[in-house]
């Protein structure tokens, strides 16, 4: 609400004027003399405007503009005069050299008064929405130069941690190669004294089993088990760890002769579990083969080894193609090859879908189902090598899915076969 001060030393005159302009809403802030007006500003100085009364005693309405306006605070406020001296010339200049704005002749026009005075509190209205308007502007001003300053201070702390990241994984990646050739080399020199503690047990065994009790062969039983279970798991940690080490040149080969090459060094397996395995038409990929046959070997061999008891294994092996995520250039698609790796074994919940492939991760007991728990793990690290990537769906007892998406290089495909 617009608030007016009304100067006039006549009370017959403040009430007409208050009368006047009440019923347009305005708060009427009443002064019987220039005094009494300043001592109202002082107090108070969010005025839209002062109607003065240009004569009164002691301070006219003239002086008291002039010591109005000679506060800071107080000269944006218009001043309208009100006088009786009727285009007196001298006046007007007078009243207009003190600041006024404005003048209003007595005897007062209603519709002229309050013409005059809605004028100026619109403008006054107008002027405070851009007063807003600009403390708004200047508060985002303020909060944009903030942001920028964090932006920035963002953005260098963000190059520190790339050189940071960059450098602890030039780190870690030369701790990982130095890790793979010590677990390589202690492997390797592991097998020596593992063979001659089977050998020997042998001999124990076929010389002095004879003059032992059931107890003592047992206990050779059990040296003979572990060495055995030992060997196999230095076995998968050397081939892990020659995934790292070996950088054979890849080549473009038919995956589908070197799936039917594994499954012949499986015919063993297959032929006790009676398993049935289905290998559908498989295409030609970028690999290197001497790691692409223990990824198959450990998938199927899975699929074997997690049968159902007295039921036959029937595995399939069957592929799509697919465009992968992403374009290399606009129009050129990443292409990949999914090889699926079906069997109708015990399966396991879709919650482990992930933790299995991890180094030494089983979901069985030692003595249910042999192994090292390092066969998936190999089985990762291969087909990351290869720039692709594995991940398996299942459900107890209803059988497992692994999906093994590799780049594509050809779209040649051979003949399908069908083992037995």
């Amino acid at each position: 609400m617009a608030k007016i001060l009304i100067v006039d030393d006549r009370e017959d005159n403040l009430m007409s004027i208050s009368s006047l302009l009440e019923p347009s809403g305005y708060q009427l802030v009443k002064a019987n003399s220039g005094r009494e007006a300043l001592k109202i500003l002082l107090a108070e100085y969010d005025f839209a405007l002062i109607l003065m009364d240009v004569q009164m005693p002691n301070l006219s309405g003239f002086e008291t503009a002039s010591l109005i306006y000679e506060r800071e605070k107080l000269r944006h406020i218009p001043i309208i005069f009100i006088t009786a001296h009727s285009h007196d010339e001298e006046n007007i200049f007078k009243g207009y050299k003190t600041g006024a704005v404005d003048y209003i002749y007595k005897p007062i026009n209603p519709d002229l008064l309050r013409a005059k005075v809605s004028v100026f509190v619109e403008l006054y209205r107008k002027n405070h929405q851009l007063i807003a308007q600009e403390q708004k502007l200047i508060a985002i001003n303020k909060n944009l130069e903030i942001e920028i300053n964090e932006r920035k201070n963002s953005e260098e702390k963000i190059k520190l941690l790339n050189l940071q990241l960059l450098q602890n994984i030039d780190k870690l990646e030369a701790a990982n190669k130095d890790l793979d050739r010590f677990a390589f080399m202690a492997s390797h020199d592991l097998q020596e004294p593992l063979r001659k503690i089977n050998v020997f047990s042998e001999r124990l065994d076929s010389e002095y089993g004879k003059h032992l009790n059931e107890d003592g062969r047992k206990y050779i039983n059990r040296i003979q088990s572990a060495t055995s279970r030992l060997q196999a798991l230095i076995k998968d940690i050397l081939t892990f760890s020659k995934i790292s080490i070996d950088k054979t040149v890849f080549v473009t080969t038919d995956l589908t002769p070197l799936v039917n090459d594994v499954l012949h060094e499986l015919e063993n397996i297959i032929e006790e579990k009676k398993a049935t395995i289905t290998v559908d038409l498989l295409p030609c990929a970028l690999i290197n083969p001497n790691l692409m046959r223990p990824l198959f070997y450990n998938l199927i061999h899975n699929s074997l080894k997690y049968s159902k008891k007295d039921i036959p294994p029937v595995i399939r092996v069957f592929t799509e193609s697919e465009s992968g995520e992403g374009k290399k250039n606009k129009g050129e698609s990443n292409k990949y090859c999914r090889i699926f790796i079906s069997d109708n074994g015990i399966g396991f919940e879709q919650v482990f879908s992930e933790q299995i492939f991890d180094m030494f991760k089983r979901l069985h007991n030692q003595n249910e189902y042999e192994g090292t728990g390092i066969g998936l793990a190999l089985c990762k690290k291969i087909v990351e090598e290869h720039n692709g990537f594995i991940s398996a769906k299942s459900a107890v007892g209803e059988g497992s899915t692994f999906v093994i998406s590799l780049p594509v290089t050809e779209p040649e495909k051979s003949a399908a076969k069908i083992i037995s």
